[in-house]
This record gives C-alpha cells, sequence and structure tokens, in this order.
C-alpha cells in the first residue's frame, strides 16, 4: 500500500519538487495550492499514483480549515508545510494586508495544519513533519549593512524553527517526527514573483532542497540546512540558546542595577 503525503504549496518551487519526488519515491499525493491549473497539470502527468488536488487559498481562514480538516481525517504518513508568500520588505513599507496575508500563510497555517495532524499521526505511532522555513531564520542578530530587511519575513521563519524544534521534543518517544528544513537561496519562482532578479547569484535547485530534508528525516536531524555543511556550526548557535535559557534567574542582572 502507497504512503500518504500532503504538500502545500505544491504548484511551484521547493513544493513541487516535493510533489515531483515524493511521487516517483511511490507516495499517494494530496496536493494543496492556489492554481487549480497547475495541480491538475500535475496530476494528469502522474497517473502512476494516486493525486488529490486541493485548491485553497492559504492566506484565510477557509482556506486553513480545509487543508486542517484533511490533515486530520487523511491518514497521513508525511506533512509538508511548504506554503509561503514572498512579502519581502521592511516593516514600514509592508501593506497591511500583506502582512496579515504572509502571517496566515507562514505562521497561522503551518500551525494550525500541523496541530491537526499531530494527534493522529500520534495515535497511528508514525508520521513525519516537514515545516519549510528558510536560513533567514537566523539572520535576526544581523546588522543594518544586511540587506534587504525582512523583519516580518524573517520572523515567520524562526517561528517555524522554534515551533518545531519544541514539538520535536513534545513528540519524543510517539514514533512521529519534525523538521524544520532551512534552504538558503534557491532557484525557484518566490524572487521574481516580486520582482526580484536573483538570476546572476548562485542558487541551489529545489531539488537538492528536497533531497536534503528527506535525508535529514532519515538522519534524524530537526533543524536541516541543506547549504550549511559544518553542522558545529548550528550545534553552537543551538548551545548558546539554551546557555541564555538556562542563565536566567529570579534576580534583576546587574547591568540594570
Amino acid at each position: 500500500m502507497n504512503k500518504l503525503a500532503l504538500v502545500t504549496g505544491a504548484t511551484s518551487g521547493i513544493g513541487a519538487a516535493f510533489a515531483e519526488r515524493l511521487a516517483t519515491d511511490g507516495y499517494n499525493l494530496i496536493l494543496v495550492g492556489r492554481r487549480k491549473e497547475r495541480l491538475d497539470a500535475f496530476a494528469a502527468a502522474h497517473p502512476e499514483v494516486s493525486v488529490t488536488s486541493v485548491t485553497a487559498d492559504l492566506s484565510t481562514d477557509d482556506g486553513i480549515n480545509t487543508v486542517a480538516d484533511l490533515a486530520a481525517t487523511e491518514p497521513l504518513d508525511l506533512l509538508v508545510n511548504d506554503a509561503g508568500v514572498s512579502h519581502y520588505m521592511p516593516l514600514a513599507d509592508l501593506p497591511a494586508d500583506k502582512a496579515r496575508e504572509l502571517l496566515s500563510v507562514k505562521v497561522l497555517a503551518p500551525t494550525l495544519i500541523t496541530r491537526a495532524a499531530v494527534g493522529p499521526m500520534q495515535a497511528r505511532g508514525a508520521g513525519a513533519i516537514i515545516n519549510v522555513a528558510g536560513m533567514i531564520a537566523f539572520s535576526g542578530p544581523a546588522d543594518k549593512s544586511v540587506m534587504p530587511r525582512r523583519a516580518a519575513y524573517a520572523g515567520t521563519l524562526a517561528h517555524l524553527v522554534a515551533m518545531s524544534q519544541a514539538l520535536s521534543a513534545e513528540l519524543d518517544g510517539t514514533g512521529v517526527r519534525v523538521q524544520v528544513l532551512c534552504p538558503g537561496v534557491v532557484a525557484t519562482e518566490f524572487h521574481s514573483s516580486q520582482g526580484l532578479d536573483l538570476s546572476a547569484i548562485p542558487r541551489m535547485s529545489a531539488a537538492d532542497v528536497v533531497t536534503a530534508g528527506l535525508r535529514g528525516l532519515e538522519l534524524g536531524e530537526v533543524v536541516t540546512a541543506p547549504g550549511v555543511e559544518d553542522v558545529s556550526l548550528l550545534d553552537d548557535v543551538f548551545r548558546a540558546d539554551l546557555a541564555a535559557f538556562g542563565g536566567q534567574s529570579v534576580e534583576l542582572a546587574s547591568r540594570y542595577r
């Protein structure tokens, strides 16, 4: 019997690459996206597996609820939360409606869809969740010379990192695995959709990102960074996080007295 995967953001970029790879690996698929014609074209091109196309806008409550209901009721082996929007600008320049869309797609949707999937996966004693974030999640300490500025976007990705790490700990011993996938610059439509031309910049392929994500699951990684060769750099970040967390006290720090 084929395994079943649900992939959001499946009409382009990393989500489409996940769909291609998982179909090749024999998964039946539930593919979510806004562009029905692309979902239908994918289904027609892959008669070897079952493909359910779901046209949903994850910036809306209705879209999120539709996909969360599927995550709760379908026997998913794998959930890939990849949907994204390219609202990539300084906070003062980010229109309120685009800020809401960004937070809905990259924070609210993956949180609620994951919430819906986790309980049934625990009950079955198996399953995996991949939340697609990015290395920008680690860019918060960068000074003003680092461009472009993208406070809200960076914050949404940092949410996915912290949520995935904490959720992995919650699910320890249940048979359910959690990963946050953090690529750098990837050759997709993401930047061009916002009018950014990155054709002269070296970029990783979406297929390589998917390869890293699936291999990272096999390796038991919670944070997978496809372009980081020295994994000790990530370990150093997380050890420093825990050192700061553990270094707190109920006494006011001396520098504030």
